[in-house]
C-alpha cells in the first residue's frame, strides 16, 4: 500500500548541478513515492517549470502528513538563485543546511531515511567550509567516531577503509583500528540492513600482490592480515588480504557478499564500470538510512533536460528495502 511506504527525506545537493532536475524527475516518473525534500521551493519550481513537467509541489511543516504523488518541500532558503552549470560560492551555506535540516528530521522520526544527492565539496571549500564529503559529515552529524561508505549495484558491493583522502595519506590511515571496525560494521549492517544471515566478506590488501609477502610493503601482513585474524575469532567470515587486481573475478565476488577496499580508487571505479547508473552510495553504522545516487553534480548537462533519475530511484528503492529490512 502507497500509505505503507517510508517517507524519503530528498537533498538535491548542488543547485547548479544536475541534482534539482534529478528530484523534479524522480517525483515525476514516480508519483508513488512520498518524497518529503529540503530545498528552496523557488529553485524546485523553476526547474519544474524549465523541465515543462506538471510536478505538484507543496509546502511541508512538521507534523504533516507527507503525500505520495506530491513534492512536499521543506523550505530552505538559497542565497542566490543558482545558474544551471556555474558554480556560486553563496549557496555553500545553504547545501550545508539541506544536509543538517534532512538529518534532524529523520532522527526526529519525521522521515524513514535520507536520499541525497549531488554535491560539489570544491565550492563547498571555497566558501570557507571544511567539507570532505557526505560521509563524513553525517558521522559527525551523527556523533559517530566512524561509518562506512559502501557503493553497491545490486549484490556487487564495496565498502571503504578510508574515503576521501589524498592518496599520500592512504597507508597511515590503515590502522588496526580502521581496518578492524570497518569489516565490523560491514558484517553487521550487512545482517541488519540486508537481511543477510551469515555475510562472507573479501578484504582487500593495501599494496600490490597484498604485499607479496612483505616485499613490496608491511600493512598487509603486520596490519591488514593480523584484523583478518581477530575478526574471524569474533565469529565473521574473512577472505584475505586478497589482491585487488584479481579480486574482482566473477569466480571471487561470488564467493563473497561484500568488498572491502583499503581507499577510494582501490575499489569504485570497478563497481562503477560494472553498474554506473544502478549504483548507490550506502552509509553504514548510522542510526539512520542514508544512500545517495552514483554521479557527481554534472554541471557540463545542467539545465539542458538531459540528466536522468535512475541513479535517484535506485537509491530511492534501495533505502525502502533498507527501512523495511
Amino acid at each position: 500500500m502507497i500509505k505503507d511506504l517510508p517517507v524519503l527525506a530528498i537533498t538535491p545537493g548542488e543547485p547548479a548541478g544536475v541534482g534539482p532536475e534529478c528530484t523534479i524527475r524522480l517525483a515525476h516518473e514516480h508519483p508513488e513515492l512520498r518524497l518529503l525534500t529540503i530545498a528552496d521551493p523557488k529553485l524546485l519550481g523553476s526547474t519544474a517549470a524549465q523541465l515543462n513537467l506538471n510536478v505538484p509541489i507543496v509546502n511541508w511543516h512538521p507534523g504533516e502528513t507527507v503525500h505520495a504523488g506530491k513534492l512536499n518541500c521543506f523550505k530552505q532558503k538559497l542565497n542566490v538563485l543558482p545558474t544551471p552549470g556555474k558554480l556560486n560560492r553563496a549557496n555553500a551555506e545553504y547545501v550545508i543546511s539541506t544536509i543538517k535540516s534532512a538529518v534532524r528530521l529523520v532522527r526526529s522520526g519525521h522521515a524513514g531515511a535520507l536520499v541525497t544527492g549531488p554535491v560539489h565539496k570544491g565550492v563547498i571549500n571555497d566558501a570557507g567550509i571544511a567539507f570532505s564529503g557526505h560521509t563524513e559529515l553525517l558521522a559527525k552529524l551523527a556523533g559517530l567516531h566512524k561509518v562506512v561508505m559502501m557503493l553497491a549495484a545490486g549484490d556487487f558491493r564495496v565498502a571503504l577503509v578510508t574515503t576521501h583522502l589524498p592518496l599520500r595519506d592512504v597507508p597511515d590511515a590503515i590502522t588496526v583500528e580502521n581496518v578492524h571496525d570497518t569489516i565490523h560494521i560491514t558484517n553487521d549492517e550487512l545482517r541488519r540492513r540486508f537481511g543477510i544471515a551469515h555475510p562472507v566478506i573479501q578484504v582487500l590488501g593495501l599494496n600490490p600482490h597484498a604485499g607479496e609477502g612483505g616485499h613490496l610493503g608491511s600493512e598487509d601482513d603486520q596490519i591488514i592480515k593480523k584484523v583478518i585474524t581477530r575478526c574471524r575469532s569474533d565469529g565473521i567470515s574473512v577472505i584475505g588480504p586478497v589482491p585487488a587486481d584479481s579480486a574482482f573475478t566473477p569466480s571471487r565476488l561470488a564467493s563473497c557478499d561484500a568488498v572491502i577496499a583499503m581507499y577510494h580508487d582501490q575499489g569504485l571505479p570497478v563497481l562503477k564500470h560494472a553498474g554506473f547508473g544502478k549504483a548507490v552510495n550506502i552509509t553504514l553504522g548510522l542510526p539512520f538510512v542514508r544512500t545517495s545516487v552514483d554521479h557527481g553534480t554534472a554541471l557540463d548537462i545542467a539545465g539542458k533536460n538531459q540528466a536522468s533519475a535512475s541513479s535517484f530511484y535506485t537509491a530511492a528503492a534501495v533505502a525502502q528495502q533498507m527501512c523495511n529490512q
